[in-house]
């Protein structure tokens, strides 16, 4: 037995129609579920990013309580090729790039923030080949 992937993400926002504006309307996630007051979430490829209100998933009482604050990270793995393609996208968006890293060969990868200051990434899948 072996654990393949990291199938859900959960980040904590403050705003559900702020944040399906931003990944939904911006970045073009598919919207899979919203419950208003307490959650938004999104289809990635085959795998689901979770964006709770916090204050409301901290004295969850079906499932076990979850919360966080504070600048949280994730990154949205992309073709190498599309790389530059993101760069220019989120530039046109007005989308501020806080920092591009150079990890090694042609391999980048860009940072920026979601409304709520989580910090966010776009990399290469290539990043992690061996």
């Amino acid at each position: 037995m072996h654990l393949s992937h990291i199938k859900e993400t959960s980040l904590y926002i403050s705003d559900l129609n702020r944040t399906e504006n931003f990944y939904h309307t911006k970045l073009g996630l598919s919207v899979a579920a919203k419950v208003d007051g307490r959650h938004i979430f999104f289809k990635v490829g085959n795998c689901m990013l979770l964006c709770f209100l916090p204050e409301v998933s901290k004295i969850e009482e079906t499932l076990p309580p979850h919360f966080a604050k504070g600048k949280q990270h994730m990154a949205f793995g992309i073709p190498l090729k599309e790389y530059e393609d993101w760069k220019k996208k989120l530039m046109n968006l007005g989308i501020p790039i806080t920092c591009e890293h150079h990890w090694r060969e042609r391999i980048y990868s860009l940072y920026f923030e979601d409304p709520d200051g989580n910090v966010l990434e776009i990399v290469p899948n290539e990043l992690w080949d061996n």
